[in-house]
Order: structure tokens, then C-alpha cells, then sequence
């Protein structure tokens, strides 16, 4: 008799059915993290191309936010809207001009004072150099040779400082111009941008989009309004650390140190080390330069521990690692602005993500370490271990 024909109801074209769906799942999930990491790769390309374009738009939005509960109890007093958004844009301009005329009084005195300030670093500069000589045998330098070769790269490097410097003050002048006029659209387009984002979405799920979108406006709220309070604590805890060691332009060393405290981590360093340089060049003490130091490493551990926790709370939950990877990359893909950016941005990121069930897993690798055990504790870890079992035994006994 002949063999039995295989056909496509046997159990032998079904397992090689079965064998193709599982090689295929298994692909899918290669498929799509590919195409994932070319569209970050994209992403990032184009972010760092249109840096001239967004980063006025992402200053104007976050400035914006912070300018919106003034203009809504503005609006809610019969004020035009037009006359509440300049009002509070005046405002806005003339905080910031305030700043720049206090820190240019100040840098003018600083400026007066660099000639002896100089005078005295060559001083320092040669009892060091001497120091290394005694001490290592380095050969000293003289002054001569410090300043030709000062003066060759300072002659190489013309050309391109001036030419950066021109086109960093063109940027500047541009942006400036820009954000002013980019924070009226968002503010007096703003019910038109919310209708804007419901039309997107199904009606049954917009309740959804507008918790998200407050969500979204109360973080970058809280984290600009709470870093504006937490920077005049630390300038005067700053400030009152400087006067007490007779520090030189104490105040103005304080406000900068606080101005630079809203780039995470790294602000703070900068701040202090240009004060505590020019302390060791005054006065020649190396523990006194060390005691400033001290002076902004104390309010910085104030300001991380306590004033930042009790005035933020934990509206701005984003743990160190996820801020530390977000100033390094906000930095490489668009420099200071970037990482004076990236914290907010984050924060924002992270509201997105939670409100999503399949991407709150990622909200939560961002967030800051929550309180108490993840998974309950199983009862038979609270069994006696077999020197409990002894001790117990021994009591009997």
C-alpha cells in the first residue's frame, strides 16, 4: 500500500507552521528596536541641527509656564489679556535687567582691582614655581617666557575669538529678541494650542490629556518658582559665609555662585572655585582659600539636604544618576544652555511617561528612590535561624 500523504491538517505542517511564528516573534522585537534607535539617532541630529531654533523655544515655554499664574489671576481681574501678558513680560524683563546692572556695578569694581589682583598672582605664581623647584627639581619658568608664549597663543587664537565672539553676540542679541515675542504666542495662544492637542486625541480620553498637561505645567512651575527661592536662600547663606571671612566682593561672589547653582552638580564648583583662587592670591593663605571653599560646600549640603527638600518637596522627583546623565547629554548636544535645560526637561519627560502605563516602568527608572520595600516581607523570613533555635533551647533548659 502507498505511504499516507502529508497534507496541510497534519500534525507535521503545523509544528513547521508553529516553528515559522516563533522565528518571526522572534524577529519582531529585533525590528523594532532598530528602527527605534534610528529614530533617536535622528532625534538627536536634529536636535543639535535646529539648536538656533529650539533653544529660544524651550526658554520661551519654561519662562512662559512660570508666567502663566500671573496672567491668569491678571485675566480673572478684567484685565485684557494682551494688557496681563505685557504687564507680567515687563515684569519678567525688569527682574532680570535688575540682575544684570548688580552684576555689572559689581564686575566693574572687579575690574578696577585686576591689575593688583595680577600684580599679586605673579608673586604667588613665582613662590610656587620655587616651591616645585626646592621641592621636585621642575624647572622654573621666567617671566619673560610666561608672557611670549601668552602672547603666541593669544595671537593664534585672535582670529577665531573674535570671530565667536561676534557671532556668540549675534546669537545672543537674536535670542534675546526672540524669546520675548515667543512667551506672548504661547501665553495668548494658549487655549487655541490646548484645543489644538484635543484633536488628536479620542473624546473618551481628553480628561486624561488635561491631567497630564496640568501635570506637566505644575512640575516646570514648581521646579522654576522653587529654584528662584532656592537661589536667594543660598545667596544669602552664601553671601553671609563670605562677610564673615572678609572676603572681597563677598555679595557678588554669593549671587554668582547661586546664579550658577541652577546648573546641577556642576555650578557649584564653578562658583566657588574663582573666589577661593582669588582669596589664595589676596592673602596668600591656602587655609583660608580651604575655609571658603567650606563656605559653599556647607550651603551646598544645606541646600541638597534640607532648603531644596522643603521647598521643591517632591514635585520634582528625579534621582541623581537619571540628573548627572541628563546635564552630561544636555551639555554635549547643545553646551550651557543644554545643561541649564536638561533638568526641567527631564522632569517633564518623566510626568509624560508616568501618565502612560506601558512607559511607567521608564518614569519610575527616572524618579527618585521611593520610601519603604517595593515587595512585602514574606512571613518565613521571620522564622528563627538555628542559633535562635539554641538560645531558645537553652532557655528551657
Amino acid at each position: 500500500m502507498f505511504p499516507p500523504l502529508i497534507t496541510r491538517g497534519t500534525p507535521r505542517a503545523h509544528a513547521t507552521q508553529q516553528n515559522s511564528a516563533a522565528s518571526e516573534a522572534k524577529l519582531a522585537p529585533v525590528v523594532h528596536y532598530t528602527l527605534l534607535l534610528v529614530g533617536l539617532s535622528l532625534l538627536v541630529f536634529v536636535l543639535s541641527r535646529l539648536d538656533g531654533i529650539l533653544l529660544p523655544l524651550f526658554f520661551a515655554a519654561l519662562l512662559a509656564t512660570l508666567l502663566l499664574p500671573l496672567v491668569s489671576k491678571l485675566e480673572s481681574r478684567k484685565w485684557p489679556r494682551v494688557l496681563a501678558i505685557i504687564v507680567a513680560i515687563l515684569l519678567l524683563v525688569g527682574g532680570i535687567a535688575g540682575l544684570i546692572i548688580l552684576f555689572g556695578t559689581q564686575i566693574m569694581d572687579l575690574r578696577a582691582e585686576l591689575p593688583l589682583i595680577q600684580q599679586k598672582l605673579v608673586v604667588f605664581f613665582d613662590q610656587g614655581q620655587q616651591w616645585l623647584h626646592d621641592r621636585f627639581g621642575m624647572r622654573v619658568m621666567s617671566k619673560d617666557e610666561i608672557i611670549d608664549s601668552s602672547l603666541s597663543s593669544a595671537k593664534k587664537s585672535a582670529g577665531g575669538f573674535l570671530g565667536s565672539t561676534i557671532s556668540t553676540t549675534a546669537g545672543v542679541l537674536s535670542v534675546v529678541t526672540l524669546i520675548p515675542i515667543y512667551i506672548f504666542c504661547f501665553l495668548y495662544y494658549r487655549d487655541h494650542m490646548r484645543q489644538f492637542m484635543f484633536r488628536f486625541v479620542a473624546p473618551d480620553r481628553r480628561t486624561s490629556v488635561l491631567h497630564t498637561m496640568d501635570s506637566i505645567q505644575s512640575v516646570v512651575q514648581a521646579y522654576i518658582s522653587g529654584l528662584l527661592t532656592v537661589i536667594v536662600i543660598v545667596s544669602v547663606l552664601n553671601g553671609i559665609g563670605l562677610l564673615l571671612l572678609n572676603v572681597k566682593f563677598a555679595i557678588f561672589f554669593a549671587i554668582f555662585a547661586s546664579v550658577l547653582a541652577v546648573i546641577p552638580y556642576i555650578g557649584i564648583m564653578v562658583g566657588a572655585t574663582i573666589p577661593a583662587l582669588i582669596t589664595l592670591v589676596e592673602t596668600g593663605s591656602p587655609g583660608k582659600a580651604a575655609a571658603v571653599v567650606g563656605v559653599f560646600v556647607l550651603v551646598q549640603f544645606l541646600e541638597g539636604n534640607f532648603i531644596t527638600p522643603m521647598i521643591t518637596g517632591s514635585k520634582v522627583s528625579i534621582n541623581p544618576m537619571a540628573a548627572i546623565i541628563a546635564l552630561i547629554l544636555g551639555g554635549e548636544l547643545w553646551g550651557t544652555p543644554g545643561m541649564i535645560l536638561s533638568i526641567p526637561l527631564v522632569a517633564v519627560i518623566k510626568v509624560v511617561l508616568d501618565a502612560n502605563k506601558s512607559t511607567e516602568p521608564w518614569g519610575f527608572l527616572l524618579g527618585d528612590v521611593t520610601d519603604g520595600e517595593d515587595t512585602k516581607k514574606d512571613r518565613s523570613d521571620n522564622k528563627p535561624s538555628v542559633l535562635g533555635k539554641a538560645w531558645h533551647m537553652l532557655k528551657r533548659i
